[in-house]
């Protein structure tokens, strides 16, 4: 796509800086169809003129030479087209990676500071003497002076970090979530290894049970195996009731992870 070259600058108002750890997409998309069309006029043409002719292609001239109130319009209208094809049928599992991530990014801070959480956060950075270098990154540099800098998981960027200090951002280092190459994996079945364990709490159970790696809600559970989200919960309780799962609360969702005893079971059911 033309405003979103692989190298140069991509248009800030298509990707409005986060006002929260659970903005929606729907705020997303309306920050976007709001953005001042003089404002956008401006970001599109800077980020044409960064690629060699795209400014003459007939797109290209569409964007610049049509009213730019249309134009934000056009744009807002192919985001959410995206975002209703390419992610949101997928949403429910690479949010519950992105969660996921950032609480055992967390745990890593409260265990060892920055040293630790930055240790092993990507190759490419390096945090030392209270400096923080990403190689291959060239030569800008920012003193913070107290901004803070947000750490931001992706399920896209998975080969590299990017750096983003211009305003409305506030400093930000994105980098890819861990667990990030299981993301598109087909949820495990029941297979020999695990039969016993079928036979012993039920296939359906034991599918939740050895496939509970990582904290996760009853969505996204739902989505993992095709089931009813109802059935899940179902499930989900009689494991807690037998002490193989436990839940906490964040914010307006449950949690579950799999206790010690839900561990062994689940590492006996998934031997071969």
């Amino acid at each position: 796509m033309l405003l979103q070259p692989r190298r140069g600058y991509t248009p800030d108002f298509l990707a409005p800086p986060p006002q929260g750890a659970v903005d929606s997409f729907a705020d997303d998309l309306a920050r976007i169809a709001a953005t001042p069309p003089r404002q956008a006029r401006a970001e599109i043409a800077r980020s044409l003129a960064e690629t060699p002719g795209a400014a003459a292609t007939a797109t290209g001239r569409l964007l610049l030479d049509g009213d730019p109130a249309d134009t934000v319009a056009l744009l807002s209208d192919l985001v959410a087209a995206a975002w209703q094809a390419l992610v949101e049928p997928y949403w429910p599992r690479t949010r519950a990676l992105l969660e996921t991530d950032v609480a055992y990014q967390a745990r890593r801070l409260a265990d060892g500071g920055l040293d630790r959480l930055f240790a092993e956060l990507h190759p490419s950075v390096r945090w030392h003497d209270g400096v923080l270098t990403r190689e291959h990154g060239g030569d800008d540099h920012r003193d913070l002076h107290g901004e803070g800098l947000v750490l931001m998981p992706s399920a896209f960027k998975w080969d590299q970090v990017v750096v983003v200090l211009d305003a409305p951002w506030q400093p930000t280092l994105i980098y890819p979530a861990r667990g990030i190459g299981n993301l598109w994996q087909p949820a495990a079945g029941t297979r020999a290894g695990n039969a016993a364990l079928a036979r012993l709490i039920g296939r359906t159970r034991a599918r939740l049970l050895t496939g509970l790696t990582e904290p996760a809600t009853t969505g996204w559970l739902a989505h993992r195996h095709g089931l009813a989200p109802a059935t899940v919960s179902e499930h989900l309780s009689v494991l807690r009731d037998t002490g193989l799962v436990s839940a906490t609360r964040h914010r307006h969702e449950m949690r579950y992870r799999r206790t010690g005893l839900g561990d062994t079971l689940a590492a006996r059911g998934e031997a071969p």
